[in-house]
C-alpha cells in the first residue's frame, strides 16, 4: 500500500509543480504534514542535498524520500510517478504538436502558467529561507532574538558576500560546497 500512495502523491507532483524542482517544495511540504513521512528538518536536508548532487533537483527529493519511507522499490516507485505526468503530456503534445504550434490557446495557457510558476518557485525561495533562518519554534518562547538562527544568517551573509566578489567567482562550484560541508559540519546547523 506505501507504494502506490508513494506513486499517488509524487504523481500529483508531477502534474501540478509546473517549474522545475523548486516548485516541488511546497507540494513536499503538505506530503510531510499529510503522510509523516519526513519532517520540516529532513526537507531542509533534502533540500540542500538535491541541490548539491547531480540530476533534476525534484527527482532527487523524490527518491530521497522513497527510499527512506519504502526502500530501493520506493525509490523507483516515487521517482516513476514524478515523471509519469511528464512522460504523458510530452506524449500527447508529440502526438498533435502541428495543431498546438499554432494554437493561440495553447499560447495563452503557456503565457498563463508563467505567473504560476514563477509564484511557485517564490514560494518554495519563501519556504526554504522560513526553514533555514528562523526558528518557528521559538516565538512562543517570548524570546525575540531566539527567533533568529544567526548562525545561518552569518553564513548566508558570508556565502552571498563570496559569490559576489569577482576573484572568488572563478573558483569552481565543488569548492563552494565542500566550504558548505566544513561550515556544517563546524558549526552543527
Amino acid at each position: 500500500m506505501i507504494y502506490l500512495r508513494l506513486f499517488y502523491e509524487f504523481f500529483k507532483v508531477g502534474l501540478f509543480s509546473v517549474g522545475g524542482g523548486l516548485a516541488t517544495i511546497p507540494f513536499l511540504r503538505q506530503i510531510a504534514q499529510q503522510t509523516g513521512w519526513f519532517t520540516e528538518a529532513d526537507l531542509a536536508n533534502m533540500i540542500a542535498v538535491s541541490e548539491s548532487t547531480p540530476g533534476p533537483m525534484g527527482l532527487n527529493m523524490a527518491s530521497y524520500v522513497g527510499f527512506t519511507s519504502g526502500g530501493p522499490l520506493g525509490t523507483f516507485v516515487a521517482a516513476l510517478g514524478l515523471i509519469t505526468p511528464s512522460i504523458l503530456i510530452i506524449l500527447v503534445v508529440a502526438r498533435f504538436l502541428k495543431a498546438f504550434r499554432d494554437s493561440k490557446y495553447v499560447d495563452a495557457v503557456f503565457y498563463g502558467l508563467r505567473p504560476a510558476s514563477t509564484a511557485l518557485i517564490a514560494a518554495a525561495g519563501l519556504s526554504v529561507a522560513m526553514l533555514t533562518l528562523v526558528r518557528t519554534d521559538a516565538l512562543p518562547a517570548g524570546q525575540v532574538l531566539d527567533f533568529f538562527n544567526f548562525k545561518t544568517i552569518a553564513l548566508a551573509a558570508a556565502v552571498y558576500l563570496c559569490m559576489t566578489r569577482t576573484p572568488l567567482k572563478k573558483l569552481h562550484p565543488v569548492v563552494f560546497i565542500a566550504a558548505g560541508a566544513v561550515a556544517g559540519i563546524v558549526f552543527q546547523f
